[in-house]
């Protein structure tokens, strides 16, 4: 496939073998069994802008790789015809995403696409599957909960982010615990810092820690320590 070819022209195994160990694909590792190309994601946006009128087939074939590159360049692919859509296209996508997150299952996958696809998608709407999301089974679904809350924070509105954050507080994975602590942080950056404390000040004593230094990570220095003390 013409795709295929222009990314896997661009494949180093020494910083595969880089990404590999940063991806964490080791047994018993979050990214286990992940195979890279070696192809860094500047490049892949490049190759990305190329093909940004690729078919729904190609971008199944990408997506449903082997090579995490593939499955990203596939991510880039659908958020920029998401963004160029019209409602019909943008539901498409919506759709056709929420139908294949086992291949969006690594944190960088999710990052880069779930807050311009389910985020973008759901401003305005319902959000109950966000809900929903955040109680699956699978960790990069949940992941995919809270990073869709970030287009509702940008645009000043933290209920669906504190609600998400409700239900994941006592996570048990090290990748959520980052991830709701970010988010909070970006409630009080963004949104407002009292609503981002009166959740710190409720969960404080049973919250992971990792999750609480994400959230008070731009208080000034003698507050964050106060923070912590009382953990």
């Amino acid at each position: 496939m013409r795709i295929q070819d222009s990314i896997r022209a661009l494949a180093d195994k020494k910083k595969a073998k880089g990404l590999q160990w940063f991806f964490k694909t080791g047994k018993g590792q979050y990214g286990e069994g992940d195979v890279f190309l070696g192809v860094v994601v500047p490049d892949i946006r490049k190759v990305a802008k190329g093909f940004s009128d690729a078919s729904t087939d190609e971008i199944e074939i990408l997506l449903s790789s082997t090579y995490h590159e593939e499955r990203l360049l596939a991510l880039f692919i659908l958020v920029s015809q998401f963004g160029k859509g019209g409602a019909d296209r943008r539901r498409e996508i919506y759709t056709y995403y929420l139908k294949h997150t086992k291949h969006i299952n690594n944190w960088d996958l999710v990052d880069l696409s779930a807050l311009h696809i389910i985020g973008a998608y759901l401003h305005g709407k319902d959000k109950t599957i966000l809900l929903k999301l955040a109680r699956s089974r699978n960790m990069w679904e949940r992941r995919i909960s809270v990073l869709s809350t970030f287009f509702d924070i940008k645009n000043g509105n933290p209920a669906i982010a504190l609600a998400v954050a409700e239900i994941l507080v006592h996570d048990k994975e090290d990748l959520i615990h980052k991830a709701v602590g970010w988010m909070l942080r970006e409630v009080g950056k963004r949104c407002s810092e009292e609503a981002e404390e009166e959740f710190l000040r409720k969960h404080l004593k049973t919250m992971p820690r990792t999750m609480l230094r994400y959230a008070i990570e731009r208080f000034p220095e003698e507050k964050r320590r106060r923070y912590l003390l009382k953990k």
